[in-house]
């Protein structure tokens, strides 16, 4: 089959691998229909994540056709479509019993395209299949559903849930790239007072606006005046970071009010200070954390139910083979313009032959 491999920082070749095959009783092989590339795949290329080995077959998000299980499955079968989750879990250790499946210890946690062979490949084997799985409805387009295997439940988990967002807050997002996005969309959940969003992208800012923020901002000079003369000087109540830079989590904990909450969900790869000189006195509250995809069931019904906006921050879609071009746009979103880019549907059929 094909997929894209990592060979060490900057490089990624799609290429010939060997099909996956079962290993584990509870292992489900999947067809991949469609994939997206994620921020956190870009930091690997950077060679933020060195635990990453050369030779991994990328990608942790998928929506695919069961084409053959191990003998423990029980919840899928082939045949059946499902939502490939970017957490896998094996619902017996310590933190999967607490539903915090991406610290689970049972060989699970965010494995696929980082410890594991990923889904940005025709086929992925999908370990501990029963709970790392999610069976979609039949009209449910795979171009949204696959936006649920990341970003929207890191965005709603990591950033919402954990940043405690209630009526009437007022939400700061920085960065709005897809995770901040989503971030934007899922905190209306809540029924904030406003939320403000903050880019160096006017694309980016505009998709903002029309997902819900009432106000965005161009990081730098401009955010923080902005926050201050929304909120009176008093400081935004929730203030989530979705970039992963030193400078933008530093400008995060400027702008939350005494006694708010910092959400961070930006993936680093350098250390940013922690001023805690200035932040001691303020009772601010900073969390961090890896998605458990525990909310993803949730989210699932909701975009069933047309509550969710999806399809609105996919800006460009290329067929599977073309995933080293697709890298391309998603790496130059400020040249070009990409949110969320999808790969695969142009492809189906293609594939449903060799699954045959």
């Amino acid at each position: 089959m094909k997929a894209l491999v990592f060979h060490g920082s900057g490089e990624s070749v799609w290429e010939d691998v060997a099909d996956p095959g079962i290993q584990d009783a509870g292992d489900a092989i999947v067809r991949v229909d469609t994939v997206t590339i994620c921020g956190t795949d870009l930091h690997i290329l950077k060679g933020d994540l060195p635990e990453v080995r050369p030779g991994t077959v990328l990608g942790h998000e998928a929506v695919g056709e069961i084409v053959e299980t191990g003998g423990d499955v029980r919840t899928v079968r082939p045949g059946d479509r499902v939502l490939v989750s970017c957490i896998t879990a094996c619902g017996r250790c310590r933190f999967c019993r607490e539903s915090a499946y991406g610290q689970c210890r049972g060989g699970g946690g965010w494995i696929l395209g980082h410890l594991i062979n990923g889904t940005q490949a025709e086929y992925v084997r999908v370990p501990h299949a029963d709970l790392s799985v999610h069976p979609l409805p039949g009209a449910m387009d795979s171009k949204d559903a696959v936006l649920l295997a990341d970003i929207l439940p890191t965005a709603y988990e990591v950033g919402v849930l954990n940043g405690r967002v209630r009526p009437g807050d007022t939400v700061v997002v920085v960065g709005a790239g897809p995770v901040g996005l989503a971030a934007v969309a899922t905190s209306r959940l809540y029924t904030p007072e406003k939320i403000i969003a903050v880019d160096l992208a006017p694309a980016r800012l505009d998709a903002a606006k029309r997902l819900g923020a009432d106000a965005v901002a161009v990081a730098g000079e401009e955010a923080e005046p902005l926050v201050a003369d929304l909120t009176l000087g008093l400081g935004a109540d929730v203030v989530i970071e979705a970039v992963g830079v030193p400078e933008t989590f530093e400008m995060c904990t400027r702008m939350v009010r005494p006694g708010g909450h910092v959400a961070n969900v930006g993936v680093h790869g350098r250390p940013a200070v922690l001023h805690l000189e200035d932040l001691w006195i303020k009772n601010v509250t900073i969390t961090t954390g890896l998605v458990d995809t525990r909310s993803t069931p949730t989210l699932l019904r909701m975009m069933a139910a047309g509550h969710l906006p999806a399809s609105s921050m996919v800006t460009h879609t290329f067929p599977l083979d073309a995933m080293e071009e697709a890298y391309d746009v998603f790496s130059r979103a400020a040249d070009t313009g990409a949110l969320k880019v999808v790969l695969g549907e142009q492809q189906h059929d293609v594939l449903m032959v060799r699954a045959a």
